[in-house]
């Protein structure tokens, strides 16, 4: 699955492109913080499998004004670095490679 290039960011890890990209409007449970923050990343010059990477944060843009950490392009490559040691291929085709990184967020009830 390709990654929209509307409102994609551009960011270099270790010399490799990729773009990166933070859906502005929240699903309905990260609206009300029951599930965290997501970003996609995918190669920029030969995409294949998108990276998936979910977050221990409330969507910036949640409807009841959780506090909550902006996605970074620091945090993004980091995610970056630990996806490819943990198996990711990013230029090779096929379904998404999700990395979770939710250990300590709360919903909200």
């Amino acid at each position: 699955m390709a990654l929209v290039r509307k409102g994609s960011r551009r960011i270099v890890v270790d010399g490799a492109a990729y773009r990166w990209r933070l859906r502005g409007r929240p699903t309905y449970f990260q609206g009300l913080a029951w599930s965290p923050c997501t970003f996609a990343v995918e190669h920029a010059d030969t995409p294949g499998a998108t990276l998936v990477a979910t977050t221990d944060q409330p969507h910036p843009s949640n409807w009841i004004g959780r506090e909550a950490e902006p996605v970074r392009p620091s945090g993004v490559a980091a995610a970056v670095r630990l996806a490819l040691r943990e198996g990711w291929t990013p230029t090779a085709p096929g379904s998404a490679f999700h990395l979770d990184q939710s250990v300590g967020f709360s919903p909200s009830h």
